[in-house]
């Protein structure tokens, strides 16, 4: 499912086309017919993303939580402001990032269509259809219809005069009162990008080294921290030179502290670049070859058999709470 991320990328694509407008919700497939009724003519008002989930706010003190999960997708058409501090929205933005980003003339892409270019200079409207996800199937040609026709099993539409969004394949969207979403959010382990870091390294270090949980199933918990899936929680044991199977209560502090302090960091550049970029020390040749394929991105994930990139070692892959691990035996003893 998308990473902490991508939905960070999405709640400020949001922020800069929804809040502060009018909204027309709609529910073609008419699974959530009941709880865009509700929304439907109130005006956004605040976006947040924690973790993987993100709550948009409307007036009178109502809440859209949306939880992607593993199938679900935000498409956006119409007119998009684009923020020039992160990589264009000019395409697929999601876990396995994005797809067509252009910045001028240039393009970078690869044979999974992902590329990372950061769009430079002052906001600009561009008129376009963008999916936001983690497994897409390309990108829908521009059109000149408005507003777009309705394309496949549409759970929500959020539409505004100029702008819209189509929810499909959700595992969460549901209606909250504020106390429903504080409660949601009280359940969730802190974000980096969310309140202090400071506070969070406190409060995760303080539940990891309470834990008899390995610590490669502790990362993918959302109550101990948020955001992290699968394939950061591989880089980031990786880069720790952890073990995955030792308990947390296990690992040294200071190696609790050292992930922390790295997701901080590693959610940053993604959420700046739309991509999952773990490798570091890179020329720059290295680096736009590592941000043009998943495959020069990681250090361990989806190497599974392959050459450690450090000791030489065959990287291993294993199902952990039915989820796949990949980690060095050797690095990580």
């Amino acid at each position: 499912m998308p990473e902490g991320h991508s939905v960070h990328r999405i709640a400020r694509q949001f922020d800069r086309n929804f809040v502060a407008r009018q909204v027309a919700a709609s529910s073609p497939q008419g699974r959530f017919a009941e709880g865009a009724s509700l929304l439907n003519g109130r005006v956004a008002t605040e976006v947040r993303a924690v973790g993987k989930q993100m709550f948009l706010a409307f007036d009178d003190d109502l809440w859209l939580r949306v939880h992607l999960g593993m199938y679900g997708a935000w498409d956006f058409a119409g007119e998009i402001l684009v923020d020039p501090t992160i990589a264009s929205a000019n395409g697929r933005m999601g876990q396995t990032n994005q797809r067509g980003t252009e910045l001028g003339d240039e393009r970078v892409m690869d044979a999974a269509g992902e590329n990372s270019l950061t769009s430079i200079g002052a906001p600009r409207r561009t008129r376009v259809h963008v999916r936001m996800s983690e497994q897409t199937k390309g990108l829908a040609d521009e059109g000149t219809e408005w507003p777009p026709p309705v394309v496949g099993q549409v759970r929500l539409r959020l539409l505004t005069d100029i702008t819209c969004a189509d929810l499909r394949g959700p595992t969460a969207c549901e209606v909250q009162s504020p106390d429903e979403m504080l409660a949601t959010l009280a359940g969730l382990g802190p974000d980096p990008l969310v309140g202090d870091p400071a506070e969070g390294e406190e409060r995760f270090t303080a539940v990891v080294r309470r834990k008899p949980t390995p610590i490669g199933l502790l990362l993918m918990n959302q109550s101990v921290v948020s955001g992290i899936g699968n394939v950061y929680r591989a880089e980031l044991l990786y880069r720790a030179r952890q073990n995955p199977h030792t308990p947390g209560r296990e690992v040294p502090e200071e190696v609790v502290r050292g992930i922390w302090r790295d997701w901080v960091r590693l959610l940053q550049i993604g959420v700046a670049t739309g991509q999952m970029m773990t490798m570091d020390d890179l020329d720059p040749e290295a680096y736009r070859k590592a941000m043009a394929s998943r495959d020069d991105r990681h250090w361990v994930y989806h190497r599974a058999g392959l050459p450690c990139r450090v000791c030489g070692t065959a990287i291993v892959v294993e199902e952990a709470a039915a989820r796949k691990l990949y980690w060095c035996p050797y690095c990580q003893a």
